[in-house]
């Protein structure tokens, strides 16, 4: 950034952080990029990431999650506050993303779907690659009530995949895992190593990030019955914890839209299983009277230093204020 942009940035960024009521940022990401990838156009690569988050560290006050949303119900919040989190527990969060954090001294929170650990894979990934690697350059999906997909290129492959994805989020979990392994048999080839290791997941708590729980299976809450959604909750952060061996105290609702995805029954259960803080995908910012059982986070898509910034100080100011 230029020496002339650089002190308007600072006056936008301290005018979002009014001490009066200052709020706190928390940002989504899932996976970084060691290179970029047509099927994952919206996931930063480490280059990417990197001077994403030397930019927080030198505006921004980070925070790890648990002790930011303390200090919102206490009104003690330093000014510029920002916790930065990662959904579902993807192996690169710990092989590409730790080191640049563990090298800037940032701390970060890492939200982890049990089942998919050591070799698993999440039925949305299993789609992704299918698409990536099917040697047709069509795909007829008519008997499961979606159109003959084109396939002729990267662009298409993309999005024929977010098509499907789309599709199969609100539909039983069952259904959704015989439509992906249904498409599986046409893939040449899929990864198992998408997802942390047991191993990658204690070093990160050993480099300094939190560990939250994320449920079991990553299945829409609301689409469950009340044990169901219960023991789906309380027994990922029962996992997580005989894991890395401690409590595990932020939880990240799958999916996360709130009167959609989860409900006031839900955010209930995460506090009966012991979480002191909880995080949605309602997009926009906490304030003082923000539920901190339901707080806010949206994903910084910008592409350059200057609209990183300028979205960063203009979101601070989308409060959600229950």
């Amino acid at each position: 950034m230029s020496r002339i942009a650089a002190p308007l940035y600072r006056a936008a960024l301290n005018l979002a952080g009014d001490s009066r009521r200052r709020p706190l940022s928390v940002l989504i990401y899932h996976r970084v990029l060691a290179a970029p990838d047509f099927m994952r156009p919206g996931e930063p690569t480490t280059a990417q990431f990197a001077w994403q988050m030397q930019l927080l560290r030198r505006y921004f006050n980070v925070l790890p999650l648990v002790e930011a949303a303390q200090a919102l119900r206490n009104g003690t919040l330093p000014p510029r506050a920002v916790a930065i989190t990662f959904d579902d527990g993807y192996a690169d969060n710990a092989t590409l993303a730790l080191p640049i954090l563990r090298r800037l001294g940032l701390p970060a929170t890492v939200f982890v779907a049990t089942a998919y650990l050591n070799g698993g894979r999440m039925w949305n990934d299993t789609i992704i690659e299918t698409f990536r690697t099917v040697a047709s350059d069509k795909l007829d999906l008519s008997a499961e009530g979606l159109p003959v997909l084109r396939l002729d290129d990267e662009a298409s492959r993309c999005r024929a995949a977010e098509l499907v994805i789309r599709h199969a989020k609100y539909l039983g979990s069952a259904e959704r895992e015989r439509l992906a392994t249904t498409l599986a048999k046409h893939a040449r080839r899929l990864p198992d190593d998408l997802m942390m290791t047991s191993e990658q997941l204690r070093s990160l708590r050993v480099g300094g990030v939190e560990v939250g729980g994320h449920t079991h299976s990553h299945p829409i809450l609301s689409g469950l019955d009340t044990a169901a959604s219960a023991a789906e909750i309380a027994g990922g952060k029962a996992r997580l914890e005989s894991m890395v061996d401690g409590p595990v105290q932020a939880f990240a609702y799958p999916n996360g839209r709130p009167g959609q995805d989860y409900d006031d029954e839900h955010v209930a259960q995460v506090r009966a299983a012991g979480f002191s803080t909880a995080v949605s995908t309602r997009v926009g910012v906490a304030a003082g009277a923000t539920d901190t059982f339901q707080l806010p986070r949206y994903t910084p898509w910008d592409q350059t230093v200057p609209r990183y910034l300028l979205r960063m100080a203009l979101m601070r100011r989308r409060l959600v204020t229950c």
